[in-house]
């Protein structure tokens, strides 16, 4: 097994990511040109990055959190931010990215008008309840 990067991760281009719903932690690490263990860490520093477990406890990235993987070590690794640095930055652009609420409407007048995309893909909010309740439980024991 070769140990040398990949050629987009010395390049600084973004890698073509396969069009795949879950990809394990070695293929995000191979696309991302940085070791298992930096995503590990990168898991307890970052609250988005969150993968799911599969049964056998195998972690799986969705495309959202390998684009999020990419854009960590772009900060990280190219624009030389801190880890702190890093997450403030993630977390006012995602802050940014919220939904406002228009002009003469309350922030849950405005939430209102949104709850029905809740259930516009119920797999997707059931398995967002599945994992909080899992967290729940994990706290729990």
């Amino acid at each position: 097994m070769s140990t040398s990067m990949p050629e987009h991760a010395l390049s600084g281009e973004r890698p073509e990511i396969p069009d795949k719903l879950y990809f394990r932690i070695g293929e995000v690490s191979r696309l991302a040109g940085i070791k298992p263990y930096v995503l590990r860490f990168w898991e307890t520093e970052f609250s988005s990055l969150g993968p799911k477990k599969s049964g056998k406890g195998h972690r799986l990235y969705r495309r959202k959190d390998v684009e999020l993987v990419l854009e960590i070590k772009r900060l990280l690794y190219e624009k030389r931010y801190t880890i702190e640095g890093a997450r403030k930055y993630l977390e006012s652009r995602s802050r940014e990215s919220a939904p406002k609420a228009p002009e003469g409407m309350t922030k849950s007048a405005a939430a209102g008008n949104h709850q029905g995309d809740l259930f516009r893909n119920p797999n997707a909010a059931l398995e967002e309840i599945r994992k909080e309740l899992k967290e729940i439980l994990a706290l729990l024991d």
